[in-house]
């Protein structure tokens, strides 16, 4: 086994290990230890079942079923199948789904803290996933914008990006509006933490995912999501993860930026995803 950091601001990477060398006490406690203090670790190429899958995250937290029934797998409720394969002509699992840069369920009260990817068919070529590091992104703010966002609260929505189902058929778009409201309430969140692991301060909320900063006018706003999004995109602060098959791949949700790419026309890509709620006093 070797490990070695994926870039200066984020990542470890993992070759050569199996699941059995994962559930061995020093492998996985450095395993986590580089995870809190580099926010995403990859395993590349473990050959896991769901069922290991679910194991490893268990040693990480509590699995935490998916909210949308439809997309579990089958077998294993605490797994939500990314997939744009069909089967039958019935889909595998949701498809296109987190193609926008977001800090995982931040439009929820309490979002689990990590989030576990397993690549079960994936393409070299596209359906990459990008990373960014959210305290590089507070450390690279600049001093005015420091000043100003600091104390301040943001309120998070999903309202943005909230599909329209066949259930919502008929429905106006001030009552789907409405409806994604009631189903979905804003909440809020400091705008600036700080994670507990490192004592580094990092930005929480991504544009997609905000509503507004409380106490910013409508121009405040508008510039600050514009220079939020310039800092998480710029390309010399962006991981992308090139999938190769079977890689697993962590992250702290709320530390950690991320974004799925394009997949090519007539390319098949299906990943199983597990959110892990914390099962201790730790939290990001």
């Amino acid at each position: 086994m070797q490990t070695a950091h994926l870039t200066p601001f984020i990542g470890t990477e993992m070759t050569g290990a199996t699941y059995e060398d994962l559930l061995r006490p020093e492998v996985w406690e450095e395993i986590v230890r580089q995870l809190h203090e580099r926010e995403l670790f990859v395993v590349r190429g473990l050959d896991i079942t769901p069922e290991q899958q679910i194991e490893l995250a268990s040693r990480l937290g509590r699995p935490k079923p998916f909210l949308m029934a439809k997309y579990r797998h089958p077998e294993h409720e605490e797994i939500m199948i990314s997939s744009n394969a069909t089967n039958k002509g019935k889909p595998v699992g949701v498809a296109r789904v987190g193609n926008f840069w977001h800090q995982d369920s931040s439009y929820q009260k309490d979002a689990a803290p990590y989030t576990m990817l397993h690549g079960v068919q994936v393409p070299g070529t596209s359906g990459h996933t990008l990373y960014a590091n959210a305290c590089d992104v507070y450390d690279r703010l600049p001093e005015e914008w420091k000043a100003k966002v600091e104390g301040r609260t943001a309120v998070h929505t999903v309202t943005k990006r909230q599909r329209i189902a066949p259930e919502h058929a008929g429905l106006s778009i001030a009552e789907f509006k409405a409806l994604v409201e009631f189903e979905h309430p804003m909440v809020e969140h400091p705008l600036v933490k700080t994670d507990p692991s490192t004592g580094r301060r990092y930005i929480y909320g991504a544009p997609e995912y905000m509503d507004r900063v409380i106490g910013f006018d409508a121009n405040e706003n508008e510039a600050f999501f514009a220079v939020l999004d310039q800092l998480i995109q710029d390309p010399e602060h962006v991981y992308t993860h090139r999938w190769t098959p079977r890689d697993l791949v962590i992250w702290k949700t709320e530390t950690t930026y991320h974004a799925a790419t394009a997949i090519e026309p007539g390319v098949d890509r299906t990943v199983h995803r597990v959110s892990i709620e914390a099962s201790g006093s730790w939290e990001a």
